[in-house]
């Protein structure tokens, strides 16, 4: 029987559906709680063929992540994957190197710059965003002169270093809506539209969860996505836009709970599967 780790910190209704499909393939699960673990690198190394890594933090599950990876179990989504999609400006040069179609973005580090940036862009609005983050948070419309300056100000007196640093991205007018999309080893498995009133469109910010179909089109612009960042299971954000689809970010501890229903897939029997052929392919001999 093959067995599977599942790193968690909070277990959430994710992590529940994942339990129930591996126990539906007769896979012994090992719950590991990485906030009271040891991370001690001295045998005997970690009891498991392969590993999901589902921390709601991103600090603990990255070490965690390293840790079971350097013991020789085969992680998902390894750390080097992981690591590009902590951060929205290295996941959008990952993507811009790959040739896949993205919003324009840009990175600065002062007031001045940033208004150097929006003056070659042709101005206001843009978008602001932490380039480490999650769940919609702390995302900016900025519409003047004066709100840049405001906002530029709050950061770079009261922010962590990482706030320091001013990820600009040109802003996009969705209609009403955008586009997550299921994408496990190469293939988008589900999507839904996340349909919102808002310009913020996450599920965890209010938007609400309608099945996508799964076009050749999009099938491709996430197979493309999911090949500049390393593979994996991932969740793709896309933009449909009059020039076609642009990818937005790209997430590796994905959240689906509100994704199953509407689209009638099993995101976690699916992310199971993937798991048990990893674990077969690259788990380590017994």
């Amino acid at each position: 029987m093959i067995r599977l780790a599942v790193l968690h910190s909070t277990i959430r209704a994710e992590e529940k559906l994942l339990g129930e499909a591996a126990r539906n393939r007769n896979v012994e699960v090992l719950w590991v709680d990485i906030r009271s673990e040891i991370l001690d690198p001295r045998p005997p190394r970690p009891a498991a063929d392969v590993a999901l890594e589902r921390s709601i933090s991103t600090v603990k599950g990255d070490y965690a992540a390293s840790f079971w990876e350097a013991s020789g179990i085969p992680v998902i989504n390894p750390p080097a994957v992981a690591a590009l999609c902590r951060d929205k400006f290295l996941t959008s040069l990952a993507l811009e190197k790959a040739g896949v179609p993205g919003p324009r973005f840009a990175l600065v580090f002062d007031l001045e710059q940033a208004r150097a940036l929006i003056d070659r862009w042709g101005g206001f609005p843009v978008v602001l965003k932490p380039a480490q983050g999650s769940w919609g948070r702390l995302l900016a419309k900025v519409n003047d002169d004066d709100a840049l300056a405001a906002i530029l100000e709050h950061k770079d007196v009261l922010g962590t270093p990482p706030q320091k640093a001013f990820y600009f991205q040109e802003f996009v007018r969705k209609p009403g809506r955008d586009i997550r999309a299921f994408v496990v080893d190469g293939r988008t498995i589900a999507a839904i539209y996340r349909e919102s009133e808002h310009w913020i469109t996450n599920t965890a910010r209010g938007g609400r969860a309608v099945n996508c179909p799964v076009t050749p089109e999009l099938e491709d612009v996430c197979r493309r996505a999911s090949a500049a960042i390393g593979g994996g299971v991932l969740a793709v954000d896309v933009f449909e836009t009059p020039d076609g689809f642009q990818i937005n970010e790209v997430n590796h501890t994905m959240e689906f709970r509100n994704s199953e229903a509407p689209t009638g897939v099993s995101i976690s029997g699916a992310v199971v599967d993937y798991a048990l052929r990893v674990a077969r392919e690259k788990g380590p001999e017994r």
